[in-house]
């Protein structure tokens, strides 16, 4: 059964570039950008995971940890970081996971249990459905999963606009609208009474009978 929001993340033992991890401990008492791609030396992915490592601080300011998989080998993916740095001019300093035996993309559901066959011959048209990105709470919560098409670059941007929005709303009892960003009006939810709106808030405006805006806490 494919992961829902708000499912636990599985939590999985695995070596990675940066050394064995225990997937919920490495996590802690931060959020966890999870991303999976295909196979190691794909054009697309090459430009993704130097875009990742460019935006590694902007991450690190929101207490989000970020991590690569792919099903390939460590030493794979040690290569690969070589060619990453020369086409983007940023260094991967996230772990990448290595699956050689599918097991995290089968854990995550991103291939069919009966998924078989050695890593190195299959292709990127074999591992497709592991281009995915999962956001991960504190609590080990699955906060959001999207999944891309092999020819379509993932757009990092908006994973970075959504983790605000995550965690904001998970801190105030709060919305955010569509092509919500940082300083924009927030949505009061249905359980703030207009009282606590106007304590709380300082306020708020009255759009519709459902729908109450104001200024974003914080």
């Amino acid at each position: 059964m494919a992961l829902r929001i708000n499912d636990t993340a599985p939590d999985f033992t695995a070596d990675t570039t940066e050394g064995e991890i225990r997937f919920h401990d490495w996590i802690g008492d931060g959020y966890a950008i999870l991303f999976s791609h295909p196979k190691d030396f794909t054009p697309v992915c090459t430009t993704e995971l130097g875009m990742m490592a460019g935006m590694a601080d902007e991450f690190a300011k929101r207490n989000a940890k970020i991590i690569g998989i792919s099903v390939d080998s460590i030493e794979d993916h040690h290569k690969w970081k070589a060619d990453i740095t020369a086409y983007t001019g940023n260094e991967v300093s996230y772990p990448m996971i290595g699956d050689p035996e599918m097991k995290v993309a089968k854990l995550y559901d991103m291939l069919p249990a009966e998924s078989s066959g050695v890593p190195g011959e299959r292709t990127p048209a074999d591992n497709q459905t592991v281009r995915t990105v999962f956001v991960i709470g504190p609590d080990k919560k699955v906060k959001l999963s999207l999944t891309y098409p092999m020819t379509t670059g993932r757009n990092f941007d908006e994973i970075l606009r959504a983790l605000d929005s995550i965690r904001l709303t998970a801190e105030h009892k709060v919305a955010t609208p569509a092509g919500w960003n940082q300083g924009d009006d927030v949505i009061l939810t249905a359980g703030v009474s207009d009282e606590e709106a106007n304590e709380k808030f300082g306020g708020f405006e009255k759009k519709l009978p459902y729908l109450r805006t104001t200024r974003q806490p914080g």
